[in-house]
């Protein structure tokens, strides 16, 4: 008895546009896998809408052969284009599918802006001098033309909050004492912590920080890498804001680890903390089904970044942050997809050096 044919149908999570070569590119969001193809490829994608078999195919595009469809169909499946109905379904697909909302728009810039390849800081700065001679930079400032200008009166900075601000920098240089566990337990409570809740009729308690959030959703996670805290052993872990512990995810913690994490910035390889941010996307996706919540996401980090090298900063201690993250690797030893949990930003801490 002949065994029916497989079927295919497009997968969920595709995006086409032409590169800056002219080529036709098709991308599956959802896997990270690219094709470069002939427009053709559209009118085969738009026939599997649903279930087909290669024979469906060939009934409709009577002017090619069948063999030469069948082939077609295949490279396609490799690709990640198709989707082959005995074949298991891939996980990444089927988290993305949950942003169906956002998407396309806030899938593809999630996906396509992950893994960078990162250069070292010597081979960008020159590459940005060459820039500069041939291309200025652009005006540190905006004017209003013509417009009237009102002097204000000096600003005064006599009080111990703005002294915080302007002490805050971003340190590379750090001493080899140890983080002492007080001051990782202070930064956590009151940069991540929960600080109280208020409910909201129909939607149970919403979480009170020190940082704003939209809609009161907090989808940010952190993780922290402790390689020098004195205190407790090295090890990456999970911080649970509303009971104020740490979950151990995995022991031993290292330099080496570090700068595998944030690529190219070895100088970062002595700090003794580092905190990884994640987001939990579907918390903000519950309220806002648009895909301008994927900004309020990014900008949810940023307030807490700040939060964080401002409390450091008022310890005493010497506090940076980084986007130059190798997203697939952090992402892995987190124990996360990637897509419905996702790493976003990284900052991390150390004790001033004696300079």
């Amino acid at each position: 008895m002949k065994r029916p044919s497989a079927l295919f149908r497009r997968a969920p999570c595709l995006i086409s546009y032409w590169d800056d070569d002219g080529n036709l590119i098709f991308e599956n969001y959802a896997t990270g896998s690219r094709f470069n193809a002939d427009p053709l490829t559209a009118h085969i994608l738009h026939i599997f809408d649903r279930w087909r078999s290669p024979e469906e195919l060939a009934s409709r595009l009577v002017e090619f052969s069948p063999a030469s469809l069948r082939i077609a169909v295949g490279v396609l499946e490799r690709h990640g284009l198709l989707q082959r109905s005995t074949a298991s379904e891939d996980s990444r697909t089927r988290a993305m599918i949950a942003w169906a909302p956002w998407n396309p728009a806030a899938g593809f810039f999630h996906a396509s802006t992950k893994d960078v390849r990162f250069s070292p800081a010597r081979i960008v700065n020159r590459q940005l001098r060459r820039k500069a001679k041939r291309s200025p930079l652009p005006a540190r400032f905006k004017r209003i033309a013509n417009a009237r200008r009102l002097r204000l009166p000096a600003a005064d900075y006599t009080s111990a909050f703005p002294e915080v601000l302007l002490a805050r920098r971003t340190w590379r240089p750090f001493s080899r004492r140890p983080l002492d566990v007080a001051d990782l337990s202070r930064l956590l409570a009151l940069t991540w912590g929960v600080q109280g809740a208020i409910e909201l009729r129909g939607q149970g308690k919403l979480l009170l920080k020190t940082s704003p959030s939209g809609g009161a959703r907090h989808p940010i996670e952190v993780y922290v890498l402790a390689r020098a805290v004195k205190g407790m052993p090295r090890g990456l872990y999970h911080y649970a804001p509303d009971r104020h512990e740490l979950e151990l995810v995995r022991g031993g913690a290292s330099s080496r680890q570090i700068v595998r994490y944030v690529p190219t910035q070895t100088y970062y390889g002595s700090a003794a903390a580092l905190m990884l941010m994640t987001a939990v996307f579907a918390r903000t996706q519950w309220k806002y089904q648009f895909a301008r919540a994927y900004r309020v996401v990014l900008a949810e980090a940023g307030h807490l970044c700040q939060t964080f090298c401002l409390t450091a900063t008022w310890l005493g201690l010497a506090p940076f942050c980084t986007m130059a993250l190798a997203d697939s690797r952090i992402e892995r030893d987190l124990g996360i997809d990637g897509v419905s949990e996702s790493v976003l930003y990284a900052a991390g801490v150390g004790t001033r050096p004696g300079h």
